[in-house]
């Protein structure tokens, strides 16, 4: 996949294109871009998606936070995975916000991209107020000369697909199902800081993460099997979401106990992949009752990651 953010980088080639914040790169995002690619080559196109750099959103409320399933690089990372040609990275100005979809469409899409074909989501919206409809986008195209085509929409289990299912399933923990909608287990990265050691003193050392992106969606507050990354390695790890009840902790945190691993990673970065969800938090009578949880976690979670 090439990134491109001009339409002067456009190489002459005729495009069949797609616009979206494509937040998660999901299957049904997949399922779009797979559509995409067959449609193209039945023409004879390159494939092409629009997407943002930052939630529009945020252009429209500059204190709204999104809370989302991809950083930037993330989104380009899996977006390159799916077989798309080309991916423009445009920024969502005030200017762009306040365009209608004809404009985008005629002045933005065809005389400035050259699109030749549009492949709309079967219930994607765009334009300033979100007013018009595919059948309108299909005349607007016809305007200038782009055929526009309705995307079949995508359903697992009888539902459909979406960055807002996702982000409600990590909500509630249930990581697996949400990984079955990504298509790959959901991620997050940071950099290991110094914590309070109460760890240490328990027998299981954590890792505290300060996550990289204050936009992420943290999945809910619980223990989880991880499978943790540093410095190109894979480890198993058990991971917990929480504000630590029985010591009697404050601020939510995320902490990774690596098995068998006893190397200082203090500033190095990790990422964690979440597997399998294990238990809530709970305030245990003693700490002993707490030491003796932790270790049918661990060996709970080397069952589930063999």
């Amino acid at each position: 996949m090439i990134v491109i953010h001009q339409p002067e980088e456009n190489v002459g080639n005729r495009w069949l294109g797609a616009v979206g914040f494509f937040d998660g790169v999901h299957a049904g995002h997949r399922h779009l871009i797979k559509e995409m690619r067959r449609l193209a080559d039945e023409r004879e196109m390159s494939t092409i998606v629009f997407t943002f750099p930052v939630h529009p959103r945020i252009v429209l409320h500059s204190d709204y936070r999104p809370k989302l399933l991809n950083t930037p690089d993330e989104k380009l990372k899996l977006l390159a995975t799916t077989g798309v040609d080309y991916c423009a990275v445009i920024d969502f100005t005030p200017e762009l916000a306040m365009c209608s979809a004809s404009d985008f469409i005629v002045h933005t899409l065809s005389e400035k991209w050259n699109i030749k074909c549009l492949l709309a989501g079967y219930d994607h919206r765009f334009g300033y107020h979100r007013t018009d409809g595919f059948e309108q986008y299909r005349e607007y195209g016809k305007s200038c000369g782009m055929e526009v085509l309705l995307a079949t929409p995508f359903e697992r289990d009888h539902q459909i697909v979406s960055s807002s299912k996702i982000r409600q399933l990590l909500a509630e923990c249930r990581v697996e199902e949400a990984a079955q909608l990504l298509t790959y287990p959901y991620l997050l990265s940071g950099v290991v800081v110094s914590g309070q050691q109460r760890g240490r003193t328990l027998g299981f050392p954590t890792a505290n993460m300060e996550i990289d992106d204050p936009l992420k969606v943290w999945p809910g507050m619980g223990v989880y099997a991880v499978w943790a990354y540093v410095d190109g390695v894979r480890h198993k790890g058990m991971l917990t979401i929480g504000n630590r009840p029985t010591l009697n902790g404050d601020n939510i945190t995320i902490e990774v106990y690596l098995l068998d691993f006893s190397e200082m990673i203090y500033g190095k970065r990790i990422e964690v992949e979440f597997m399998y969800y294990l238990r809530e938090n709970h305030k245990f009578s003693s700490i002993e009752a707490l030491k003796g949880q932790l270790e049918q976690d661990c060996l709970r979670t080397e069952e589930l990651l063999q």
